[in-house]
């Protein structure tokens, strides 16, 4: 098979272990950075275009897509569905995902676990708002941010009033979640690939800090799931209609609660952590994915 990995730096662990482990799985891996994609719309004939030349003969692709440009690599996989390569995540799902309020929304219909969350469109009664979570301490999270950016804790009512206010005052859209407070700075990323967990560990913040995301300096070590935990990540991840998925989850005294579910989560702390080689399975998943897809054109 021939897979094009969509990414913008060839040089990111993640990046490079997809590669090795197409090659080492004989199939042919080339690496094409979205962002410098374009696209021609046509009746019958949809194209991508790279470095001037036709993308022709690939037989699946693995998105890599980062958050600031998920728009425009969003419509570059859509483009490559609508030519009949398969995607190890649709376009719709990476979306849905990014959705910071949506894919709340998603998940607490399909019954899965989440922390208390609101979300108003700069009310005049702030203090209401952040009642409904229980008071403080309360998390004030960004609805663009990342790795942990843009999210914070305010440990009293009168400091989370002043946060909220400051980010209203600058047309800042913003959510207030509960504050797990038996977490302690401690979270678990499952990883999940084609309906099964893969690989999990747990994200250890480092003293003092209330998030646990390794860019922030977190520490991960090896946990075991319990059965629980297993089938939150599974019904989150098909909550998105992923097919590849970092799950992000809190042990809670009411059982496990998702806080994120990532459309393109890292391959190097969970690899590093477990030794599995994730990376495999997810060719691996391709692999079936596309033999699926012959038979069905074949059959």
């Amino acid at each position: 098979m021939k897979i094009a990995i969509l990414s913008t730096n060839p040089k990111l662990y993640s990046t490079q272990r997809l590669v090795e482990a197409s090659k080492q799985r004989g199939h042919e891996a080339i690496i094409l950075n979205h962002t410098k994609c374009y696209m021609v719309v046509e009746k019958d004939a949809p194209a991508i275009y790279y470095g001037g030349k036709k993308v022709e003969n690939i037989d699946a692709v693995i998105p890599r897509i980062g958050v600031s440009v998920t728009f425009y690599g969003t419509a570059v996989v859509r483009q490559f569905e609508m030519m009949g390569i398969f995607c190890a995540n649709n376009s719709q799902a990476i979306v849905r995902s990014r959705d910071k309020i949506r894919s709340l929304q998603l998940l607490s219909r399909d019954g899965v676990g989440i922390p208390k969350t609101t979300f108003a469109n700069h009310p005049n009664d702030i203090d209401d708002v952040i009642q409904l979570v229980g008071g403080a301490p309360v998390v004030i999270k960004l609805l663009e941010g990342t790795q942990g950016i843009g999210v914070i804790l305010a440990e009293t009512n009168r400091t989370a009033k002043s946060v909220i206010e400051a980010f209203y005052d600058v047309e800042t859209d913003i959510l207030i979640q509960e504050f797990i407070k038996e977490s302690q700075g401690e979270d678990i990323r499952a990883f999940v690939v084609d309906n099964e967990v893969v690989g999990a560990m747990m994200r250890k913040g480092i003293q003092g800090e209330f998030r646990s995301n390794l860019h922030r300096g977190g520490k991960a070590v090896l946990v075991e799931l319990t059965e629980e935990e297993k089938k939150t990540a599974l019904l989150a991840a098909k909550s998105m209609g992923l097919n590849i998925a970092g799950v992000d989850m809190m042990r809670s005294k009411d059982g496990p609660k998702v806080l994120e579910v990532n459309s393109s989560p890292g391959l190097e702390g969970i690899e590093k952590t477990t030794k599995i080689d994730i990376a495999g399975k997810i060719i691996e998943f391709v692999e079936r994915s596309v033999a699926k897809q012959i038979e069905k054109v074949n059959a």
